[in-house]
């Protein structure tokens, strides 16, 4: 039963705008301070400064292509499949009541997390403000977050109808 999946998203760890402009604005701190003290007698010393700049901005680079999960919908099922050691989970869409969109927290700053097991919910989360809210036959909620809430809900819904 290896059919093609219905949905495919991946979500990168190092592509949310207010992380990358906190690491931006770190890297010219850095260089602001690297040019301020070049000018003074231990100009030498200052020089950690331009290549602690350097490398948060290369990590920052790194960070936009390191993949956090990839969330497929196929067979009567949700796949989510993470970073090197994770496991795959496989949610049966059998067992879900009820998938509904909504925003994924209130909250400005959401730190990545993939199976936080929290307050009766399995939250998955990259980037984005959308999540999609599955609900499974013993109350367990499980919040997967999507850039893409809308097609990652059709495509559960059809699945579901299946």
């Amino acid at each position: 039963m290896s059919e093609k999946p219905v949905f495919t998203e991946k979500q990168y760890l190092g592509r949310e705008w207010i992380p990358v402009s906190i690491r931006l604005v770190l890297a010219a701190c850095c260089f602001a301070a690297y040019t301020f003290n070049f000018f003074t007698d231990e100009h030498n010393k200052a020089d950690i400064l331009a290549v602690v700049g350097f490398a948060i901005i290369i990590i920052s680079v790194i960070m936009g292509f390191l993949l956090h999960f990839r969330t497929r919908v196929q067979n009567k099922s949700v796949l989510i499949n993470g970073l090197w050691t994770t496991r795959l989970v496989k949610i049966d869409l059998n067992s879900i009541v009820k998938a509904d969109k909504g925003h994924y927290s209130r909250y400005l700053f959401n730190n990545p997390v993939y199976n936080l097991h929290s307050k009766g919910a399995i939250r998955f989360f990259a980037s984005g403000k959308d999540a999609i809210f599955l609900t499974d036959r013993d109350g367990l909620v499980y919040i997967i977050g999507s850039q893409q809430a809308n097609e990652f809900l059709r495509a559960v819904q059809e699945e579901m109808k299946k």
